[in-house]
């Protein structure tokens, strides 16, 4: 997979700490400018611009101009792909917990 192709994933974009913390602030707010969104980090304000276009190319975040600032919101819809992957292996463990709790009851 080459690095652009991999900055699409939805998984690539959600696997750093940093952009899940990004996707929660955001999933808490409408819609937020860049230098609130900075002071929620410890980090610049060009590291987070980095980690929100990540996010953007993975289509999670979307932004628009107002004037000079730019304001980002939260596109919860790729989520799903991440949803119905784990939605497998959490049958998965529940099929296993039933297994495990008949041995235990005989």
């Amino acid at each position: 997979m080459s690095k652009t192709e991999q900055k699409r994933d939805v998984f690539f974009a959600i696997a750093d700490p940093s952009r899940r913390k990004l996707i929660r602030i955001l999933a808490d707010a409408d819609e937020l400018p860049l230098h609130e969104i900075t002071a929620k980090f410890e980090m610049g304000r060009t590291a987070v611009s980095k980690h929100l276009t990540i996010l953007k190319e993975a289509d999670l975040v979307r932004n628009r101009k107002i004037g000079r600032e730019t304001r980002y919101q939260l596109n919860p819809g790729p989520l799903e792909e991440v949803k119905d992957w784990l939605a497998y292996y959490e049958k998965f463990w529940i099929e296993r917990a039933a297994i495990l709790k008949n041995i235990l009851e005989d």
